[in-house]
């Protein structure tokens, strides 16, 4: 079996380029394979492995006093997910090009898994309040599966999030928004984005949907998640769709 990990950690990088080396020798040394992504405000990994050494990896990076609190989504899947080893030094690790959404300036408000499996079986939050679960992938992600009743944006890229979001502001402005992902980096930048709009009433999901599967499993959500890697989409146990299939 092979052992995957999604990783996220908005930080300040002084040096990007010598952290990607760093990463990079250090996952070549386990023989791990899959995509890294360094920038000025943090690291983002996807990676696959033997156990022992994924779990190796992870105690050399947070070794780093930068990544000592770093949390990584665990899947495991019957083939290799990857193919080679990518890692790239970029401008930003999710590309967003909003100059009012960067995290190193403080993160937005989140709600945990349970707290929304919670809600959603309510209807609504803590305080009554409507609740509308907005999507921020693209069309192809939500394809695979999303939250029953999710808001979804007509989106190919992140970048085009903006405006698809003002577009439908008035529907959003009585409720309370939480914004999700897969893993959780793209929602944390819109829903600081929103927040930065006035929609102050915007948290994002802790851990994004592999976070929630993790915790929860898919109370309140319809299919897969589908996943950068040659899994293309985890059902709601961590395991690849594909390889349930096989099974079957």
């Amino acid at each position: 079996m092979h052992t995957s990990i999604a990783a996220y950690r908005f930080v300040p990088v002084a040096d990007p380029r010598a952290l990607a080396d760093a990463v990079e020798g250090a996952a070549r040394a386990r023989g791990l394979l899959g995509t890294v992504l360094v920038a000025g405000e943090g690291l983002n990994l996807f990676l696959a492995g033997a156990a022992a050494d994924i779990d190796g990896f992870l105690d050399w990076l947070r070794a780093d006093a930068r990544f000592a609190g770093l949390e990584a989504k665990r899947s495991v899947s019957a083939r290799a997910p990857f193919a080679r080893l990518k890692v790239k030094v970029k401008r930003e690790i999710i590309a967003f090009r909003r100059e009012d959404a960067s995290p190193l300036a403080g993160r937005a408000p989140a709600v945990a898994p349970r707290t929304l499996a919670r809600w959603l079986a309510r209807g609504a939050d803590d305080d009554g309040r409507r609740l509308v679960l907005l999507d921020t992938r693209n069309r192809e992600e939500v394809a695979y599966g999303t939250f029953a009743g999710a808001t979804t944006l007509p989106i190919d890229n992140f970048t085009e999030l903006p405006d698809a979001v003002l577009a439908r502001r008035e529907a959003l402005a009585d409720a309370t928004v939480v914004s999700f992902c897969t893993g959780g980096i793209r929602c944390e930048k819109a829903a600081l984005w929103m927040r930065a709009q006035g929609l102050d009433n915007v948290l994002q999901l802790d851990g994004g949907i592999l976070g929630y599967f993790e915790t929860v499993g898919g109370a309140g959500y319809d299919g897969g998640c589908f996943v950068f890697d040659e899994r293309i989409a985890l059902g709601p146990d961590l395991t690849a769709l594909a390889d349930a299939r096989s099974a079957a």
